[in-house]
């Protein structure tokens, strides 16, 4: 990777169409590779296609393979505007099953609309309930007036750790602590993932958004970053998610549990209903 080419993929994401242009036309390679991508792959990410159409002007080749499958004409297929680049004949489509996740994609984002949950922790289970919740995690349930506990809640005391809020979603469940990590630990994803897929996520204040994957008891996945760009060797639908759920950590995390939520109460509150938690350790 030289100097300009890292500058051209940095102009891709964040310069104009002028700047972009200026660029290529001084690198040794249009289609140099970064991370696993090119600058027209990241034009198309972040959606700047005005960036895209002078990269292919300069010479980058749309249809170039990268990132699991997903190059930036196949990418930019499952975006606003499909017919951004010509497609060779021959070119492989969206499947059908990509093409859903499309269409779920733009009726999950719209559903939950713009939500602030900074400092809240998600657990996205599939396939179980709130009273399959209870059972696994040997949770009490609380009865109480909602405005009224919140009101008494401190969010820093670690009384408040042991308080978490479950409610029924299509598809599943999901768990939240409006004011702390615990849904994300190891303690409660291991139980809640037996014999199915969990997604957790830490809208962490001081560090950003946190994510980890469980399946059947066992952690796949930690320190992920939901609603952030995709690594080199994500497998193709996380590379599809990243892009149809970017700068929305609390929708991808719904999504990869397969969860179908219909408006934004399951994160925001109130939940259906307040768990109590055991006292045991959570981390080991």
């Amino acid at each position: 990777m030289y100097e300009d080419e890292s500058s051209l993929h940095d102009a891709a994401e964040d310069g104009s169409p002028e700047e972009v242009a200026e660029l290529a036309g001084r690198v040794e390679n249009v289609d140099a590779m970064y991370e696993g991508r090119t600058a027209l792959w990241v034009a198309v990410y972040e959606g700047h296609h005005d960036n895209a159409r002078a990269l292919v002007f300069a010479g980058a080749d749309p249809w170039k393979p990268m990132m699991s499958g997903w190059s930036p004409g196949r990418l930019s297929l499952a975006g606003p505007e499909p017919g951004l680049f010509d497609r060779p004949i021959g070119t492989n489509g969206l499947t059908n099953d990509e093409a859903a996740a499309v269409a779920e994609a733009e009726r999950l984002r719209t559903a939950l609309g713009d939500l602030y949950y900074d400092g809240t922790g998600l657990a996205c289970v599939a396939g179980i309930d709130a009273a399959e919740v209870t059972r696994r995690l040997e949770a009490t349930v609380e009865i109480v007036e909602p405005e009224e506990f919140l009101d008494e809640i401190d969010p820093f005391s670690e009384e408040s750790m042991a308080f978490v809020g479950v409610t029924d979603v299509p598809g599943g469940c999901v768990v939240t602590q409006p004011w702390g990590y615990m849904p994300q630990t190891p303690g409660v994803s291991k139980r809640l993932s037996v014999g199915t897929v969990y997604y957790g996520l830490y809208a962490n204040p001081k560090s950003g958004n946190q994510g980890s994957i469980a399946r059947d008891g066992e952690i796949a996945g930690w320190d992920l970053h939901p609603g952030g760009a995709p690594w080199e060797d994500d497998a193709p639908l996380e590379v599809l998610l990243s892009y149809l759920y970017r700068y929305r950590a609390a929708a991808y995390s719904c999504a990869y549990a397969g969860l179908r939520l219909t408006d934004a109460r399951a994160v925001t509150g109130p939940p259906d209903v307040w768990l109590r938690l055991p006292e045991r350790d959570y981390w080991h």
